[in-house]
């Protein structure tokens, strides 16, 4: 507290001090927001990615967070001032950044009030007061920003300029820059513009957006193209932390149903392209222990530069509903290693398998079934075919699977993130299905279509002692109720 505030509160009443130094600590917090920035796990999660990857998106629904992520990220290069939990890419000199969004007016409103603060109140965005050094005003843009100096804490001034799509390609070009952030979705030209001013410093591109245009060549980018320098986080509105489940219910029902998904879910909007329209909440499941007397099945599908996946199913004759109850999924990786993390769901499982397990390996000349099954896992003898002429089409095994989802005989454990975020992908294009992001989704298909062959795997355990009563339930494997 200044000397000169200490001074004018000499001899007035306790309440009105209290307010005051209120008024005195809100002030410095707005002066250094980015003091108070507390992540939620998945904005971690993203940050961390920054360190290993040079191209990420945060792929979220509208409000929950995207945007001031990507301003406290930008806040932290520009000053060097990292906090104790930062687990993402450093850098220990000035930087030269762009921020850049859809338009002039949603920049200025956006990004600028985010890092900046408003024309009226500079330095009560996430960038500190204390570290803006100098602010060049955009032109013809009122309270609008062309450039910021910011003290970096080497010594030196990083340098941050506001960019937007409607400028066009060319403004995008001719800098050499360390990093870019893109809030809201571009075009390809503009974000291949854009990537390419960081090359010649092995720099870094970020965004965070929410995929209102589908599944666009830049979402197709980071969804369907797999390199080890690119990342993408999706965060659900599950993952916003501050939204209590009364209200994240409320803000799912204000939105249109073909909107729905890719506002609160961050899901491309796929339309009819979509395989299984079908609402998560149909289908997702608190996880339970299994009864004893339940069949199960696992299912795999193999791969290398793509993920070998798997997952377990577990079914309930009785009401003919059938439950995925764990998933797996891991690129370049032997047999072995892949036997070994599924082993634990039951070892007298029986496990179901593709044709291109008949496909002999170019380094042993053993079938990739058989070597599965010298790993210990019980594969089955065929490959995943229907019972009788319906053969092994993969059309066959999406309608059964759509059907059950919609009828009430398809069920999956909400936790199997990864499960569903193939899900939400799975889609067609020009009518054929994509076969690209949707490993676990083949996996659950060949299990479906081998649902004959479930087993009860799971034994009884000791009777119940004398006055104790004990549930019918035992362990499922990776998850105990």
């Amino acid at each position: 507290m200044s000397l000169q505030v200490q001074s004018s509160l000499s001899g007035l009443p306790l309440g009105t001090v209290l307010k005051v130094l209120e008024a005195e600590l809100d002030k410095k917090r707005s002066q250094n927001r980015i003091k108070y920035y507390k992540p939620y796990a998945k904005q971690r999660i993203f940050h961390k990615l920054g360190a290993q990857t040079r191209e990420r998106l945060l792929r979220a629904g509208n409000q929950l967070g995207k945007t001031y992520s990507g301003a406290a990220e930008m806040a932290y290069h520009l000053t060097g001032e990292y906090p104790d939990w930062w687990e993402g890419r450093r850098w220990d000199k000035p930087v030269k950044a762009w921020a850049g969004g859809k338009d002039t007016v949603s920049v200025r409103d956006s990004l600028q009030q985010l890092l900046l603060g408003p024309a009226e109140a500079r330095g009560t965005g996430m960038v500190p007061k204390a570290a803006i050094e100098q602010i060049f005003p955009a032109r013809g843009i009122p309270g609008g920003v062309d450039t910021a100096v910011i003290r970096h804490v080497s010594g030196g001034a990083s340098r941050l300029t506001f960019k937007s799509y409607d400028q066009g390609r060319e403004r995008w070009q001719a800098a050499t820059l360390d990093l870019v952030w893109l809030d809201e979705e571009p075009d390809e030209a503009i974000y291949t513009e854009a990537l390419s001013r960081t090359n010649a410093t092995g720099g870094m591109l970020y965004m965070t957006f929410t995929p209102l245009l589908g599944m666009s060549e830049v979402v197709r980018r980071f969804l369907m193209t797999s390199s080890p320098d690119r990342s993408d986080t999706n965060m659900t509105i599950e993952d916003a932390e501050h939204i209590s489940a009364e209200e994240r219910q409320r803000i799912i029902d204000s939105y249109p149903a073909h909107e729905r998904e890719a506002r609160t879910m961050g899901t491309p909007a796929l339309g009819s392209g979509r395989i299984f329209p079908i609402e998560e909440a149909l289908i997702s499941v608190e996880p339970f222990a299994i009864p004893v007397h339940w069949p199960v099945i696992g299912a795999l599908d193999f791969g290398w530069d793509h993920p070998t996946a798997a997952v377990r199913l577990a079914w309930d004759r009785d009401a003919d509903c059938v439950y995925v109850t764990h998933a797996y999924k891991r690129r370049e990786a032997i047999p072995a290693i892949h036997a070994a993390a599924v082993k634990s769901w039951g070892a007298d499982m029986s496990w179901a398998w593709p044709h291109d397990g008949l496909a002999h390996d170019k380094g042993s000349g053993d079938q990739l079934a058989q070597q599965y099954r010298d790993q210990g896992l019980r594969m089955l003898p065929e490959r995943a075919q229907y019972e009788g002429d319906r053969g092994s089409g993969v059309e066959a095994g999406l309608m059964d699977m759509l059907e059950r989802m919609e009828i009430g005989q398809f069920k999956v454990f909400r936790h199997l993130t990864e499960w569903f975020e193939e899900f939400r992908l799975y889609h067609r294009k020009d009518g054929k299905v994509v076969k690209e992001f949707d490993d676990l989704m083949a996996a659950t298909r060949y299990g479906i279509m081998s649902l004959r062959f479930a087993r009860i795997v799971n034994k009884p355990g000791p009777k119940p002692f004398k006055g104790v009563v004990r549930g019918v339930f035992q362990q499922s494997g990776a998850w105990m109720g």
